[in-house]
């Protein structure tokens, strides 16, 4: 465990923002692994992701958020009450923003933030995306909205100045003792992981298409140590029957691109061999049933 000397520090950090804004690449580049999946794609993140960082002078417990954005169903509609609960409830706020100028949706947020009286640190995140020139006025327009604000670019992408991120969060953090095992990365189970993972894969198989209407729940999970293996049962739900045809693809094609995909990187985080089977199952309209928005912990 880390010292937990008077000067020890401790507390919940959200990760605010629009969608696709870059909240859970850095989330993995503040605790140093994956504990979050990432896309292209916006609104990739559903729940609230914790992903924990302890240093031998404070832990911070980081709550990727689902982005803010308008909801036009049940499941959107989960997705900003989430986001809205880890800005009520953190310590802290860090609202990671793109390195461009402020826009109206930006303004709402500012508003949000600005109802809790918790300190605010404004990321300017994808800096490598942008001449440094164009940086300062950047920073002058954010901390001109947010007066109080302490003001970070990073490049979340690159890992630039996250270092120096986390020594900033770190300075408004409250003091007490570490919450969590120093050893601990994230809240979620391997098993949470697993779907999340899969999630990921059909995100990145399906872009543009239906991954939007795609769910995975893990239904079986069973630990195999004497032969070094996991047998890991998942379904891909989908809402209706022509989006089925599409995530299995020509003679299961597709499935098997994912299946494969999740099977190597679910390898990698157990340390050992992983047998994934994935099936594919219609249940209309999921994302506007608020009893099944409720099973899948949504």
């Amino acid at each position: 465990m880390p010292s937990q000397a008077a000067t020890y520090r401790c507390g919940y950090v959200a990760l605010a923002g629009r969608s696709n804004v870059g909240k859970s690449t850095l989330l993995n580049r503040l605790v140093g692994e994956k504990v979050a999946i990432v896309s292209p794609l916006p609104q990739t993140t559903r729940g609230a992701i914790v992903g924990i960082r302890t240093d031998p002078d404070a832990q911070l417990i980081i709550v990727d958020a689902p982005g803010i954005h308008q909801p036009r169903r049940a499941l959107n509609q989960r997705m900003v009450q989430s986001a809205q609960r880890a800005i009520a409830q953190a310590d802290l706020i860090a609202l990671v923003v793109e390195a461009r100028p402020i826009s109206p949706q930006d303004r709402e947020l500012i508003a949000l933030v600005g109802e809790r009286d918790v300190p605010v640190v404004v990321v300017i995140n994808k800096i490598d995306l942008v001449a440094r020139p164009k940086l300062i006025p950047l920073a002058e327009q954010w901390l001109r909205a947010l007066p109080k604000a302490e003001i970070v670019p990073v490049s979340a992408l690159s890992g630039e100045n996250v270092e120096e991120l986390a020594r900033t969060l770190k300075q408004f953090l409250p003091p007490g003792p570490a919450l969590m095992p120093a050893d601990q990365a994230m809240a979620q189970s391997a098993r949470e992981l697993a779907a999340e993972i899969v999630r990921e894969k059909l995100f990145l198989q399906m872009r543009q298409e239906i991954p939007f209407s795609t769910a995975v729940q893990v239904e079986h999970w069973e630990e195999l140590p004497e032969r070094k293996l996991t047998r890991i049962g998942a379904a891909v739900v989908v809402e209706r029957d022509s989006h089925k045809g599409m995530v299995i693809g020509a003679g299961g094609s597709r499935l098997k691109e994912v299946g494969q995909a999740a099977r190597l990187e679910l390898e990698a985080m157990l340390g050992h061999r992983v047998y994934l089977e994935l099936q594919v199952r219609v249940e209309n309209n999921w994302t506007r049933d608020p009893r099944r928005l409720d099973q899948f912990g949504l």
